[in-house]
């Protein structure tokens, strides 16, 4: 069973995941984080095999939690999931090792799929 992290600031976007991901057959828990030191804390406490990640955050951003995954090496699988779409971040983020880079508008139906095909760690 996978436990998932939501970390975005929009609480209307965390319920709307909260509610697809909900009846997802292999999450055992679902957690949310608004912003980078939140988001941080819950990380350094708890193992999660799955965080979802917007960008825009309030204080540091997204790539900054991104990075900081990388270079403490825990092992999760992030689907960085945002407005900020363009070609540069999504770059940026696939160099950081996202295994996912989806647009919030379009493309956040596919996160259920997504992930069930991930493995617990």
């Amino acid at each position: 069973m996978l436990s998932v992290l939501i970390v975005d600031d929009s609480e209307e976007f965390v319920n709307r995941m909260v509610d697809m991901l909900v009846d997802v057959d292999n999450i055992s828990s679902i957690q949310t984080a608004t912003d980078y030191n939140e988001a941080f804390r819950m990380l350094d406490n708890k193992i999660h095999d799955v965080v979802l990640l917007d960008i825009s955050l309030p204080g540091k951003s997204g790539i900054h939690l991104l990075q900081k995954i990388q270079e403490l090496g825990w092992n999760c699988n992030v689907i960085m999931i945002t407005n900020s779409s363009a070609s540069y971040y999504k770059q940026q983020c696939l160099k950081l090792g996202v295994t996912h880079f989806l647009d919030k508008t379009n493309e956040f139906d596919k996160v259920p799929m997504i992930i069930t095909s991930f493995s617990p760690n």
